[in-house]
């Protein structure tokens, strides 16, 4: 069975909910915006860097060269707090969590990060978007055109981050073992579906 369980996911698709559901079921830890805790307090860099940087680029335009490579880069550099380094501590974290225990992961690349690891299941969660913006509004309380540009906004800005740190495409189906569309699929039938694979590749 996968020690660990990577969950990337569309605005309003409800990727979230089902990663809570998921460790609740299966008895094991559910890391999100936690990781941006624990890598401020593994650098010593206000946890404030850290979120203005969670899973989006602060500049549009994309330098080249971004993709993870592992290690950090030394204090005594200046680019000790830059964004490239603020995302080594978090992959540095998610790889150390993956050692520990059974986990998922929500976001931040973590399929990447630990694309080298054959126990990790990685998962893409998605949705048409009707059913995101109707997930959006009753989340968030907002009227459809503040919905469908926070969807736009936000998954752009996902894609953009993942395509900069991993040299891929974020919507690549290549990239994960199961591609779930939550359109058509209930929550609790998604957790299902994932227990039952989890299930098979166990035997």
């Amino acid at each position: 069975m996968a020690k660990v369980i990577t969950i990337a996911r569309g605005m309003g698709s409800g990727g979230r909910t089902i990663g809570r559901m998921l460790s609740e079921e299966l008895g094991c830890k559910y890391y999100d915006k936690d990781l941006i805790r624990l890598a401020s307090e593994e650098s010593g860099i206000n946890e404030a860097f850290f979120g203005r940087v969670d899973e989006k680029l602060k500049s549009s335009f994309i330098k080249r060269g971004g993709v993870y490579k592992g290690g950090v880069i030394d204090p005594s550099s200046k680019e000790f707090t830059s964004d490239k380094n603020l995302f080594n501590f978090q992959a540095k974290i998610i790889r150390e969590l993956s050692e520990k225990e059974p986990a998922v992961i929500i976001g931040r690349c973590a399929d990447f990060i630990l694309k080298d690891k054959p126990d990790v299941l990685r998962l893409f969660i998605y949705c048409d978007q009707a059913t995101a913006v109707k997930n959006v509004i009753e989340a968030y309380g907002m009227d459809e055109p503040e919905a469908k540009k926070l969807i736009e906004k936000t998954d752009r800005e996902r894609s953009d981050y993942y395509r900069h740190y991993t040299g891929r495409d974020w919507l690549c189906a290549k990239n994960y073992n199961i591609c779930l569309d939550t359109s058509s699929l209930d929550f609790k039938t998604c957790v299902e579906l994932i227990k039952g694979y989890l299930d098979i590749i166990s035997k």
